[in-house]
């Protein structure tokens, strides 16, 4: 079987990926008082009387919503909520399996940006974190900005800031094999979509000057605004300070990294041959993508990164979101800032630093050491920017986002 009847197979056997376990018994009458009635009373009594025992008490504080409209999925579009189903089962698995983090899939039947930030904000009593999940730009950058304006839950969009926090890690080490500094390069990010959006904002705010945006319509420029919607006006602020105009080749002559989070097989060989020195090349579209790996080489780029498993270093997102709610939930953050962003990409790129390579630009995603280290960093930036509720020393820290995932080491 190919991989696809395979995964079919898996999802049939066992009627979806996830399910709700006890984490206390009930196998006779004085279990069921003291998890039931009537002594599930007192609890409620104390966080009646103060509701930050709700902590104590119950399981909000490790809880995160898997909240999508099933908008844009994964290379399938706008499948729907029920088809979008087992993707975001599959998320809660690797929210759990490796952050131990226990997360919820709801899929909600509505596409109306206000009714989804409604709903999501009924569920503050509920849950600690929300990672928004395949909904469609520009509706995605509007609901996270309410909810983040008009909650306190750590909000997380992960198909634009997950992205954004790998591609700055693995930027961050391809500049240091080619001794380039993220200040001084020019960057071309094909694409202005949501996780291109994320990517180019982090970039920018890590340090970047010169980043050129190119989509379908060409090099976002400020030539005539008037074409562009209110997110590509705000994009064209902060980037192509030399005011270029034209298309893919114009954009990419003389730029030291490529990021393609756009379509397949558009990057040309002729064009990687007319970037600088020692070109980098991040072809992100999937399954396609934007030139071959071997193509890429050929033509010269120094360093090559896919969105895909069977290349070296695969931009994956699992790199970052397990370790970035571990930290916020552990510090209860009230937001996920870009300093949080940042840190965690650092945090990243730290891992992969000693043994670097033109391969190598990132770990695995099975590297234990990721979740730990993205959950650090990411706790410590919330303490230092006053944006988490709890705040503890370094070692404390350490000591209990290792409680939390010890189990998951055992297993």
């Amino acid at each position: 079987m190919d991989i696809y009847q395979k995964a079919l197979k898996l999802h049939s056997d066992y009627q979806g990926k996830i399910e709700v376990k006890s984490k206390v018994r009930v196998r006779n009458k004085e279990e069921l008082s003291l998890a039931y009635s009537p002594g599930v009373a007192e609890p409620c009594r104390e966080i009646e009387k103060n509701k930050e025992k709700i902590y104590k008490y119950t399981a909000r504080g490790n809880q995160v919503a898997v909240v999508s409209s099933g908008t844009a999925v994964l290379g399938l579009g706008d499948i729907g909520p029920e088809a979008a189903l087992p993707v975001m089962e599959g998320k809660a698995v690797l929210f759990k399996e490796f952050a131990n983090v226990d997360a919820f899939p709801l899929c909600i039947g509505t596409k109306d940006v206000n009714e989804i930030v409604n709903f999501v904000k009924l569920l503050e009593p509920t849950f600690a974190g929300i990672n928004l999940e395949d909904i469609s730009a520009p509706k995605c950058f509007e609901i996270e900005a309410k909810l983040k304006e008009e909650t306190e839950m750590a909000i997380f969009h992960d198909d634009q800031h997950g992205t954004a926090i790998v591609v700055l890690a693995a930027v961050i080490n391809a500049l240091k094999l080619v001794n380039k500094n993220l200040e001084e390069i020019k960057i071309v990010v094909n694409g202005a979509g949501a996780a291109a959006t994320a990517v180019s904002k982090l970039l920018l705010d890590a340090g970047a000057k010169n980043l050129i945006i190119n989509d379908k319509i060409g090099i976002l420029n400020s030539s005539n605004l008037d074409q562009y919607d209110f997110l590509r006006q705000q994009l064209i602020k902060r980037t192509n300070p030399d005011h270029l105009e034209g298309g893919m080749a114009e954009a990419v002559k003389d730029a030291d990294l490529f990021i393609g989070l756009s379509v397949g097989n558009i990057l040309k060989p002729e064009m990687v041959k007319e970037m600088a020195a020692e070109p980098l090349v991040f072809a992100m579209a999937n399954p396609i993508p934007e030139i071959g790996p071997e193509t890429a080489s050929k033509a010269g780029a120094a360093v090559i990164a896919t969105g895909r498993s069977d290349f070296p270093n695969q931009i994956n997102n699992v790199l970052a979101f397990p370790g970035v709610f571990r930290g916020a939930l552990d510090v209860r953050a009230s937001e996920i800032s870009e300093d949080m962003k940042i840190a965690a990409a650092e945090a990243i790129a730290d891992l992969a630093a000693d043994n670097l390579s033109a391969e190598y630009i990132i770990p695995d995603p099975f590297d234990q050491r990721v979740v730990p280290a993205v959950a650090f960093a990411v706790a410590r930036s919330a303490i230092d920017n006053d944006l988490a509720e709890i705040k503890i020393s370094d070692q404390k820290l350490k000591n209990k986002i290792n409680k939390k995932l010890k189990s998951l080491n055992n297993k």
